[in-house]
């Protein structure tokens, strides 16, 4: 009797790229919460606000595409069907997810440009950490899809 298995191939250099693009996205995400989190609306440099708003807003673009372009949706609905459903949601919530950041990098630049108050400052960040908490959410769900594929894939031992 003849088993037919599915091998999922790893290219380390682009696994690499993945794992540093982690790391450039949590610093991002990091350092914006910081400055939110410990200026007035009177200290904050609201030109570095802008700026790092672009720069996570191009990270977090980076990443998706990247996570995308990996085949992680593919790779567990191919191993396990079952989890076709929600790998769609998962990848839908990347537009939503890069939508509401796009927003508030918009709202970073009305600041700048005073064509909001600076009381909304305030608005901003608790919209900002907001943010933080679904795409954190988001995050963890799609790790545990993957491992939901894995372990169908190799089983979990008895």
């Amino acid at each position: 009797m003849a088993i037919a298995m599915r091998m999922v191939s790893i290219n380390p250099a682009f696994l690499q790229e993945i794992k540093e693009d982690h790391h450039e996205l949590r610093q991002l995400m990091h350092h914006t919460s910081a400055m939110l989190d410990r200026s007035g609306p009177e200290e904050i440099e609201y030109k570095r606000l802008v700026e790092m708003f672009s720069k996570l807003r191009d990270q977090l673009a980076m990443h998706f595409s990247l996570e995308e372009a990996y085949g992680y949706y593919e790779d567990a609905i191919s191993i396990a069907p079952h989890l076709c459903r929600r790998a769609e949601r998962l990848q839908g919530q990347h537009f939503e997810l890069f939508g509401e950041l796009c927003r508030l990098a918009e709202m970073s630049e009305q600041l700048l440009y005073h064509e909001q108050p600076k009381t909304l400052l305030g608005g901003l960040a608790g919209d900002y950490r907001r943010f933080q908490v679904r795409f954190r959410e988001h995050e963890s769900q799609e790790r545990d899809l993957i491992l939901e594929a894995m372990n169908d894939d190799i089983g979990t031992g008895d």
